[in-house]
């Protein structure tokens, strides 16, 4: 499944790798690109959406209602 997520407060290169880690912590196959110029995340998982949303909120981040 692949998700697009907006994550507004994605602000440089280190927050990209904050939420890769944070999701690939819930599926460690995830690929994830994250441009903090787009504030896009795109996620290719295996785990449900809401388990996403919730690893990036409790990154620090917040995602955008889609």
């Amino acid at each position: 499944m692949t998700l697009q997520l907006t994550v507004p407060n994605m602000a440089c290169s280190a927050c990209a790798d904050t939420i890769t880690k944070a999701i690939q912590a819930i599926d460690p196959t995830a690929t994830v690109e994250a441009d903090p110029k787009t504030k896009q995340v795109t996620i290719d998982t295996q785990a449900p959406a809401d388990a996403v949303t919730q690893a990036i909120t409790t990154a620090g981040y917040t995602v955008a209602a889609a």
